[in-house]
């Protein structure tokens, strides 16, 4: 009885073993990195294989698709900068399945103010930006006609200010700052 006993303890332990080292299907993590929109996405496959990432908007519409065919695993960096903030779903499918993750896409403004003062009777403006960190920002202003009379691309690092002379422009000018991530400050 007692060889019977061993007999069955040692056979339920091997099929025990078989079913943990038998996963269902791939494994899918999906980490937000916390700056600039951008996700990784983290795949292990059970094989060498073709593997599908499609990323879908809250609309359900695929808003990014990419085939990789011969791998079993990678880390790839998502960068959701520019998109519409809100909800989407990441899948992931090969030819175990698929595994599907939500997150939610928040723009982050760097950019903590931006304000604009016009300096004496001169037609000079002083334009000053309150930011956190480097940033690439692009600046444009408008005369009162709402043409646009200067576009600028800067790459700032914390707080930021810069005189302009607008002597040729006529009406009260418009200033847009709009930062990478996205975010758009008007001043007029």
């Amino acid at each position: 009885m007692k060889t019977k006993s061993i007999l069955v303890a040692l056979v339920m332990a091997v099929s025990v073993a078989a079913v943990a080292a038998d996963p269902v299907g791939p494994k899918v993590v999906v980490v937000n990195q916390k700056e600039s929109g951008i996700f990784k996405v983290i795949y292990e496959g059970l094989q060498t294989g073709k593997v599908t990432l499609k990323i879908y908007n809250k609309e359900n519409k695929v808003v990014f698709a990419e085939t990789i065919n011969g791998i079993d695993g990678f880390i790839r960096p998502v960068n959701f900068a520019g998109m519409e903030a809100g909800e989407y779903t990441i899948e992931v499918a090969d030819a175990s399945g698929k595994q599907i993750q939500k997150v939610e896409y928040n723009m982050e403004n760097r950019i903590n103010s931006v304000h604009v003062a016009k300096l004496g009777i001169e037609s000079k403006y002083l334009l000053a930006v309150a930011n956190k960190d480097a940033e690439e920002i692009n600046v444009r202003i408008f005369d009162g006609n709402n043409n646009l009379v200067h576009n600028e691309d800067l790459v700032i690092n914390g707080d930021f200010g810069l005189v302009y002379n607008l002597k040729n422009v006529t009406g009260v000018p418009t200033f847009e700052v709009t930062s990478k991530m996205g975010g758009t400050k008007v001043i007029k």
